[in-house]
């Protein structure tokens, strides 16, 4: 084995997206940390974010140990308009996470709204969980109530299932479904998959529409709801689980007591007290058909065929078992022979003719 794979680092991530994933800052805000000289792994001053950790690494960030990272959360937000989606803004306008309870710590967003569109807005303190939901290979459909000003013809919006391509850019399919006319302005319902920069705006612009109201109704299975303007709301961790196979035991941070103790409130309960174990159900004979009323149950049983059970290395033999009741019904049935007696005295009332 040569020195440079025996020196070469264990599987692990970049210090930047590690720092970022503990809440501490975004990656790039991480690389100007490191930079200035502000991050120390396993008593080493890092000058280069080019630098992978593994789990057991010691990180100090202004001679500070690195916190354990939460589990990874998610929230449906009611986003009003005239908020920026952005943790900074070169204007100085207000953002979205300057409204934030300071309790929830440094988030995300999974996608962006524009300063004038409203409605849902998922938030995550997990990087690498928003880029998955961001991507259009989850397929997850984003769906939209517009207003646009002037009349509009449902037609036109057909050519949009294709796709289009405005100023070289290509946007994948749209569905666009006409609700009602309100004088100079009309309703419609959009959806798509992709959520490209100001793509219903842009897209609306190209065929001679102008979007005065926007307003996200739901991301993939997450629904605006009632949810108030400006309101926040956990997503449960069960409903994580189930969508994004999120599952306990693979939360990043979690120790192996909190996984357990997670694992445990889903399960049910054991009952308490004593259990009773059901009786099982007697045989019910089937109700008997129509016509001729059924034979006693010991006529029922006059013959049948029972197969004793046989010793190890000997065949089982059937026996034919005939009741005292079938022998005696076969006696009083008449005989349906040609040669068999008939009744003395010949036909009724004969004697009283004579």
């Amino acid at each position: 084995m040569s020195d440079d794979q025996a020196s070469a680092p264990e599987k692990g991530d970049r210090i930047a997206k590690v720092l970022a994933r503990a809440g501490l800052c975004s990656r790039r805000d991480a690389e100007r940390w490191i930079e200035d000289g502000r991050v120390w792994v396993d008593g080493k001053q890092l000058l280069t974010p080019a630098f992978v950790v593994t789990p057991g690494s010691i990180i100090l960030v202004d001679g500070k140990p690195l916190k354990e990272p939460e589990p990874s959360k998610l929230w449906r937000y009611h986003k009003p308009a005239g908020l920026v989606t952005s943790h900074r803004d070169e204007k100085g306008r207000e953002t979205l996470f300057d409204t934030l309870p300071p309790e929830m710590g440094r988030v995300i967003s999974v996608g962006r709204l524009d300063l004038n569109s409203e409605g849902l807005l998922l938030l995550t303190n997990d990087g690498e969980l928003a880029r998955k939901l961001e991507l259009p290979s989850t397929g997850w459909v984003r769906r939209y109530k517009v207003r646009v000003h002037g009349t509009v013809e449902p037609e036109r919006f057909l050519a949009l299932t294709d796709g289009v391509v405005i100023d070289g850019v290509r946007y994948g399919k749209i569905e666009v479904d006409f609700e009602r006319q309100k004088g100079s302005n009309a309703w419609v319902t959009v959806a798509l998959t992709e959520g490209k920069n100001r793509e219903i705006r842009k897209v609306f612009e190209h065929l001679g529409y102008v979007v005065t109201r926007l307003l996200r109704l739901s991301y993939g299975p997450f629904q605006l709801g009632l949810l108030p303007r400006g309101a926040i709301e956990e997503v449960p961790r069960r409903v994580l689980r189930d969508q994004l196979g999120l599952g306990a035991a693979k939360d990043k941070g979690a120790t192996a007591a909190a996984r357990r103790t997670l694992a445990l409130k889903d399960e049910p309960a054991a009952p308490k007290g004593k259990v009773r174990i059901p009786k099982p159900h007697r045989a019910v004979e089937p109700a008997p058909k129509r016509g001729r009323p059924p034979a006693p149950s010991s006529e029922r049983s006059a013959e049948r065929s029972i197969e004793a059970r046989a010793a190890p290395g000997r065949t089982a033999t059937k026996v034919l078992v005939t009741t005292k009741a079938a022998s005696a019904r076969a006696e009083r049935a008449p005989s349906r022979s040609g040669d068999a007696p008939k009744k003395p005295g010949g036909p009724r009332n004969a004697d009283r003719r004579r």
